[in-house]
């Protein structure tokens, strides 16, 4: 045979057969990265099925095999705090991850409180106070931090877009304002690096970060998925179909009604819908190593009256979820507790919904009654909240001694026309003037502005106007201006209630002014 023709019988063969694949790691092991110290640390990605794998950072080598799906991982031992570090992946190939610290890293998640930047230039509605001076002050290049890029999905993705970016005043005015106030706080604290993960997706429900097995066997959740489920198979079996001719779907308190006139959306690309946002941007990061996850969500609730009620339900789901697929045992898990807003959305059974949460091990809630803002939704008074997560941190998951939460209603006492309620944390301190925003009422439950003083680690209570008390209530309004019961550490108070009386109703008219 003809030489040249052979080579060209032998490239073409090599051509046609099948292509061999790269090892690519996830987008989360890139340059800029910062790894979880003190525990496991898992690293993953794709290669040819059958590849072997070798992965070496900080003197650690690990190896494994490719499945047949194409994906690996290995798990590098407990690693100590530094860098820089170069990490090496090879295969077929050779990969070089460059500039990676080890250290303390973090998951933010939630909705647009959290994707909420520190500039309005990176999202209209965003935008710090004092927006310039953190921009430019804003040089710490122990801080790093991955924004996962809005993803939904009826099915789990095993890939995560995003880059890992280091802080400076380049490049903070697109970081989430509360992941990056949180990580100044804590490096400047532990001095060691952070990392923080930016996984939120604005006016998302609880439930659409949770996986589709879970829901299915919590007979609570399981009508909302079922409900998703219905319109999600009329939308694919009835292209061009009117919004009016579908199933019914979840509702939110906040969604947006749509028009009934108009082709019906796809529910897969609804942040509202069950399982969409777990299986588009948790999944894919799952289990990246982390200290533990802040969370500040709660302004889109499913299903009016039954939804709030339901809601400490849901979260308390989420939370066992997740640490069960992280496989960390109970990391930390913080949530936000919704601040002031003159709306329904933001009421004061949602705040105590929220708070139900510690009722789970290693969580806390961070109180931000006092930094909401009347019209909007988006407060810009971030720092303060800041400050309060980084306390709740390093006292918890960090073993500070120092104080992470205000005062915390503890119990009640009537004493003959008065009611002494008690609070646990810190000094009680009445800030600006009187105690406001205490109310109380008899066994008509008809509630009455209320003279509150301080004494010792109570707070008495009364009325001229209720001879005979029987509750207090503290707080308890969608805006309550001039709340200002705080500690001597500055922290304030959470709204509370000392009665269990259907405190709905009101809400309820007030959502559908009936």
């Amino acid at each position: 045979m003809n030489r040249s023709i052979f080579l060209i019988s032998v490239i073409g063969l090599a051509l046609s057969g099948p292509a061999s694949a790269d090892v690519k790691p996830s987008a989360l092991f890139s340059d800029h990265a910062v790894l979880q110290s003190g525990m496991s640390v898992p690293v993953w990605g794709a290669a040819d099925p059958g590849e072997k794998v070798t992965v070496t950072l900080a003197g650690q080598t690990q190896s494994a095999t490719a499945g047949k799906d194409g994906r690996w991982m290995v798990r590098l031992g407990e690693l100590k705090p530094g860098g820089t570090f170069v990490m090496s992946i090879d295969g077929k190939n050779h990969i070089e991850v460059k500039d990676v610290l080890i250290g303390e890293v973090w998951l933010g998640s939630g909705q647009s409180n959290m994707q909420f930047t520190v500039s309005k230039k990176a999202a209209s509605f965003a935008g710090l106070i004092n927006e310039e001076q953190e921009i430019a002050a804003a040089n710490y290049p122990q801080i790093r931090m991955f924004t996962a890029k809005g993803t939904k999905s009826l099915d789990p993705k095993v890939d995560v877009t995003g880059e890992w970016q280091i802080c400076n005043p380049e490049n903070v005015p697109g970081f989430s304002a509360v992941g990056y106030l949180f990580s100044r706080d804590l490096q400047k604290e532990l001095k060691v690096p952070v990392g923080f993960l930016t996984v939120a997706y604005g006016a998302s429900t609880a439930e659409s970060w949770i996986r589709r097995e879970t829901m299915a066997a919590d007979p609570l959740l399981k009508p909302m998925l079922d409900k998703f489920d219905a319109l999600e198979n009329y939308y694919r079996e009835h292209p061009g179909a009117l919004a009016s001719a579908a199933p019914e779907a979840p509702q939110t308190i906040n969604a947006r009604p749509g028009n009934a006139t108009a082709p019906l959306r796809n529910p897969v690309q609804d942040q509202h819908q069950p399982t969409v946002l777990f299986n588009g941007m948790i999944n894919p990061v799952i289990p990246y190593a982390i200290r533990g996850a802040i969370w500040y969500q709660g302004e889109s609730i499913v299903g009016n009256k039954a939804g709030i009620l339901l809601y400490p339900h849901v979260m308390e789901a989420l939370v066992k979820d997740w640490r069960s697929l992280w496989g960390e045992g109970n990391f930390p898990f913080y949530a936000v507790q919704l601040p002031a807003l003159g709306n329904v959305s933001n009421n004061p059974m949602v705040r105590e919904g929220q708070a139900q949460l510690t009722s789970l091990p290693n969580t806390a809630v961070a109180v931000t009654i006092d930094i909401g803002d009347p019209k909007d939704v988006h407060p810009h008074n971030k720092e303060p909240l800041g400050d309060r997560l980084t306390r709740i941190a390093l006292a918890n998951a960090y073993g500070k001694k120092i104080e992470s939460s205000g005062p915390v209603y503890q119990s009640m006492k009537i004493e003959g026309s008065s009611i002494r309620v008690r609070f646990a944390h810190g000094v009680l301190v009445a800030k600006d003037g009187p105690l406001q925003w205490f109310r109380i009422a008899g066994a008509d439950q008809k509630f009455v502005d209320a003279i509150a003083r301080i004494d010792g680690d109570s707070v008495v209570v009364s009325s001229p106007e209720v001879p005979k008390p029987v509750a207090v209530r503290y707080a308890w309004d969608n805006y309550p201006v001039g709340c200002n019961l705080y500690n001597a550490e500055g922290l304030p108070a959470a709204p509370f209630r000392t009665d269990n009386w259907d405190a709905l109703t009101a809400i309820a008219t007030e959502f559908t002014g009936k």
